[in-house]
């Protein structure tokens, strides 16, 4: 289920930068699609159709944002600061044994060595 929904959210990222750059700038030369568009559609059209579209997908972009977030949640223990540490996920590990023994020190031999 949540890779059909990345994949959706991706696709509506990608519409939504495209309907944004294709409106027409009223600051000036942002806009991809300005100039002088004949034909299709013109004017005040253009700009209620695209307005429409580009919240529209917003919409959907932020409904789908929000459903990640709660898939994303899903399964995790939430815990208080206030009501003492977190528990260990990990086992503690077990403790170091104890030193062994120092092995005793070598004699020295009662008979000196011939040469």
């Amino acid at each position: 289920m949540i890779p059909v929904i990345l994949v959706i959210h991706v696709f509506l990222a990608i519409a939504l930068v495209a309907s944004i750059l294709i409106q027409k700038s009223e600051g000036g030369a942002l806009g991809i699609g300005g100039g002088g568009m004949s034909g299709f559609m013109t004017g005040r059209s253009t700009a209620n159709l695209l307005t429409r579209t580009t919240a529209g997908l917003a919409i959907a972009f932020f409904l789908t944002s929000i459903t990640l977030a709660m898939f994303a949640g899903r399964g995790h223990v939430t815990h208080s600061v206030v009501e003492g540490p977190l528990p260990s996920p990990v086992e503690r590990p077990a403790p170091i044994p104890a030193r062994p023994a120092a092995p005793a020190a070598p004699t020295a031999p009662s008979a000196p060595l011939a040469k």
